[in-house]
């Protein structure tokens, strides 16, 4: 069969393809970005979706607007305003199946081949696949740990045509696990609104919060109509839903609408009414700080571990909240031949140069620290020393 020419520039997830070798239940897995699975409300959705069935089953069953659950999208609307000081209107609010959704359905939208999207540096692996399949180049702005810089993203701009938008992930950043500060975000809306540049703001991760307060999204300072705001409820209720969200300016908004029903007409009804009639019932206030109590737990266990066993030279991230830190391995140590002594050793992170779209270091590495149990991340952390060392040696 001769397939489109697109095809060339897509590959199989790195990432996915890795699950597949680290879900053999021998190998300590810091490579996917797991919730913890003990926390997902089985019994609770068990009961909501039994009375939603008998409530409205064949409502439920039947096909549905595009935009989403009206409910549902109204609950989305008032945690937004609640959490991330963000008003919005449930009717500038579209339901996608996930927020890897929105991600593509952005590529689809904006680009044509050639078209240049903005990035930090590195960035998330998944979102850059999503837009590859539509040609375009990236260029990667720098980085620091405060997060992007809005001096050398104002550089780019000046000397790059054909920037159509910058895709940036402010909160626990996947996968270095960094966070932008206040000051960073109010100058990256003054580049933004100088150029006229629009941002794909995605947000998995915020509420997860470990120290301090959430900040206000990129999104709340929005005074021009530029940002689109990603969310979803695979890290703060159930992946497996598959429920995430994208709330942007209207006209903006019907763009993406367009592009949904020329996908999947709309997402699941019943997944949608699942999570509705859970927030209505539960308090996910109170199950989302489960979780953070959880992974604040369990990052401070991963750390503790990493200075009393990491060789010296070894650098890590120290994440606010969310899911992943960043290993940096010391000059002259290749992330790739620490990987494979991982996998001998039946240990297993990600290597960094895969959210890499163009520059490559091979001395990086992103680490999960949410999924694993706690005395499986003290295995795994001294499992992984042992295998840098033999790498330096």
């Amino acid at each position: 069969m001769k397939f489109a020419k697109r095809m060339e520039r897509m590959q199989a997830s790195e990432i996915r393809e890795l699950l597949k070798l680290t879900a053999q239940p021998d190998i300590i897995s810091f490579a996917g970005g797991l919730p913890a699975p003990e926390l997902f409300p089985v019994e609770e959705i068990a009961k909501v979706s039994h009375d939603l069935v008998l409530k409205e089953g064949r409502q439920l069953l039947q096909y549905g607007i595009t935009e989403g659950r009206v409910t549902l999208r109204e609950k989305i609307a008032k945690r937004m305003a609640d959490k991330y000081n963000t008003v919005v209107s449930p009717d500038d609010i579209l339901i996608t199946t996930g927020s890897q959704q929105c991600l593509d359905f952005a590529g689809k939208l904006f680009l044509d081949p050639g078209d240049v999207v903005l990035c930090e540096s590195p960035s998330y692996l998944g979102a850059l696949n999503a837009f590859n399949a539509y040609e375009p180049v990236f260029k990667e702005v720098p980085t620091d740990e405060g997060g992007l810089i809005p001096e050398e993203l104002d550089k780019i701009l000046e000397t790059t045509p054909k920037c159509k938008f910058i895709y940036v992930i402010p909160d626990f950043q996947n996968p270095t696990g960094r966070t932008w500060t206040m000051e960073r975000r109010k100058k990256f809306m003054e580049v933004v609104n100088k150029h006229n540049l629009p941002v794909l703001e995605d947000n998995p991760y915020g509420e997860l919060r470990y120290e301090g307060e959430i900040l206000p999204s990129l999104k709340s300072m929005d005074t021009k109509g530029l940002v689109m705001f990603l969310g979803t409820f695979s890290k703060i209720f159930c992946p497996g839903l598959r429920l995430g969200w994208i709330a942007a300016e209207n006209s903006v908004l019907q763009e993406f609408v367009k592009v949904k029903q020329s996908a999947d007409l709309h997402s699941s009804n019943f997944d949608q009414g699942v999570a509705d009639a859970y927030m209505e019932n539960y308090d996910l206030d109170a199950h989302v700080k489960d979780i953070v109590a959880l992974y604040r737990k369990r990052r401070d266990l991963i750390i503790k571990t990493m200075e009393e066993e990491f060789p010296k030279g070894t650098e890590w991230t120290h994440p606010q909240g969310g899911l992943f830190l960043w290993l940096t391995f010391p000059e002259g140590v290749s992330a790739l031949k620490v990987f494979e002594k991982c996998i001998e050793m039946k240990v297993a992170g990600v290597i960094g140069d895969a959210f890499y779209p163009n520059e490559k270091t091979d001395r990086s590495m992103r680490i999960n620290y949410s999924n694993m149990s706690e005395d499986r991340i003290v295995e795994g952390v001294k499992r992984m020393a042992k295998a840098i060392r033999e790498c330096m040696a």
